[in-house]
């Protein structure tokens, strides 16, 4: 089995632990954010590019919707989504 792909840029990094943070200030998760911040590398890295600019800059509506999507469809043994979802943030 292929690994896991989580390759991102530093800056890729930083917008991501800031997507992590508004995340828990939202209460959309708690406690355990190295899981979303690997979901959302895993995601990136792995067939669905995010525009994690795009993301951060969403009303709390559409950010939720991205990252409740994120965690419920990310396959964790291949980094890609399943169940045909896909973020509102994607790159096209």
């Amino acid at each position: 089995m292929k690994a896991i792909n989580f390759n991102t840029t530093v800056k890729e990094d930083g917008i991501i632990s800031l997507i992590v943070k508004r995340a828990v200030n939202l209460k959309l998760i708690e406690g355990d954010i190295l899981s979303l911040q690997m979901d959302l590398s895993a995601t990136h890295c792995n067939g669905t590019s995010i525009d994690f600019d795009k993301l951060l800059a969403f009303d709390d509506y559409n950010f939720a919707h991205d990252i409740f999507g994120i965690m419920d469809s990310i396959d964790r043994n291949t980094g890609k989504l399943t169940n045909c979802f896909l973020p509102r943030s994607t790159k096209h």
